[in-house]
């Protein structure tokens, strides 16, 4: 079955060379040459992808990225944006607003081709990905018709790709739905009345961020920030609503995930007002060991985090960070090479005094 492309380009000799080309490898072509149209054709078609320049006339290629985002139907079609050499500096906008490519005027016909190819293989291979990757979700629900639905669901979203340190959500947000990550990690932060931060937990492939905002109705009530390269997916609020209507066993799991998460935030409190410094570090230093092993799924007692990352999950400032560390170091319980950790005495860390 033929793919069909929307072409939105203001240059004639542009947008009438690439059609001539896609018509030629065998694309079904939609083209015009603003992007308000450009948005009543994607959302009237639904294309298989859409190429787009960024300045236009009415609407330029920002807007109609957006606009297409807010929209159901329109939100997973891949956009690759097409920009003059001298708009390079401008692209970091747009990938970060979900856009998934981008091509430089002027390209030759092979440049085109690859990079339409890549993307529409992109996405068939992430649907084959979370098919793959959800089957650890069958405890979601006992009824089969219910995981099958929510792999429906998230095969058919478009992933969204942060970069480290790029923020995916921020406190107070207004809470779209659940975000499940599909690939790398997630911190989460909250912000004192003093503007001090204090990390809340760290989050991996196949866990969810934003469970308790979704079920409270309710705003985020913390800030998600990616703590590598990360690739998430956004379920729809009004989606995961028809679904925990429906089927009481994913209701259930969600519950029972909140439940967790409410022990360790009661467990991280108890040793902010309890705790000496030394033994906070230590219970932090044995937690990101404890995670990172879950994850491997193997024993390894190595990380990395940064000075702040360890003051806002320990709850005290970063030059005393840096005190207890060597501390540690000059004791033997841990070894230190920039932000890479590895723990010597697990036992000694786990018996620290208060």
């Amino acid at each position: 079955m033929k793919k069909t492309i929307l072409i939105i380009e203001d240059n004639d000799d542009i947008r009438e060379g690439t059609a001539e080309i896609l018509a030629l490898a065998n694309y079904n072509v939609i083209k015009t040459d603003n992007g308000k149209t450009g948005v009543d054709l994607a959302q009237k078609n639904l294309p298989d992808m859409v190429l787009c320049d960024i300045m236009m006339p009415e609407m330029d290629g920002y807007s109609v990225l957006y606009l297409l985002s807010k929209n159901a139907e329109t939100a997973s079609i891949p956009f690759i944006f097409l920009t003059a050499k001298a708009e390079r500096v401008d692209m970091r906008r747009g990938m970060e607003m979900g856009a998934d490519d981008y091509l430089t005027k002027p390209f030759d016909d092979m440049e085109l081709l690859n990079a339409i190819e890549s993307r529409l293989n992109k996405k068939n291979k992430q649907k084959a990905f979370y098919s793959q990757s959800l089957e650890s979700l069958n405890q979601l629900a006992s009824q089969g018709n219910g995981l099958t639905e929510l792999k429906k669901i998230i095969a058919e979203r478009k992933t969204r790709q942060f970069k480290k340190k790029q923020v995916i959500y921020y406190e107070g947000d207004t809470a779209l739905g659940i975000y499940l990550i599909l690939a790398g990690k997630v911190k989460t932060t909250k912000l004192s009345s003093d503007g001090r931060e204090l990390q809340t937990g760290i989050y991996g492939p196949e866990e969810y961020l934003g469970i308790h905002a979704l079920l409270s109705n309710e705003s985020y009530n913390d800030t998600a920030e990616a703590l590598e390269d990360t690739v998430v997916c956004l379920l729809p609020r009004d989606v995961i609503d028809q679904l925990l209507n429906r089927y009481s066993d994913i209701g259930k799991q969600f519950i029972k995930i909140l439940s967790n998460n409410l022990r360790e935030k009661e467990e991280q409190l108890l040793q902010l007002a309890y705790h000496s410094v030394r033994k906070r570090m230590a219970e932090v230093l044995l937690r990101l060991a404890k995670h990172y092993e879950q994850e491997a799924g193997v024993q390894n007692r190595s990380f990395k985090a940064s000075r702040e990352d360890l003051a806002a999950m320990a709850g005290m400032a970063t030059e005393t960070v840096s005190r207890t560390l060597s501390d540690f170091k000059e004791e033997g319980l841990i070894e230190k090479q920039g932000s890479q950790i590895h723990i010597l005495n697990l036992q000694r860390l786990q018996n620290m005094k208060n």
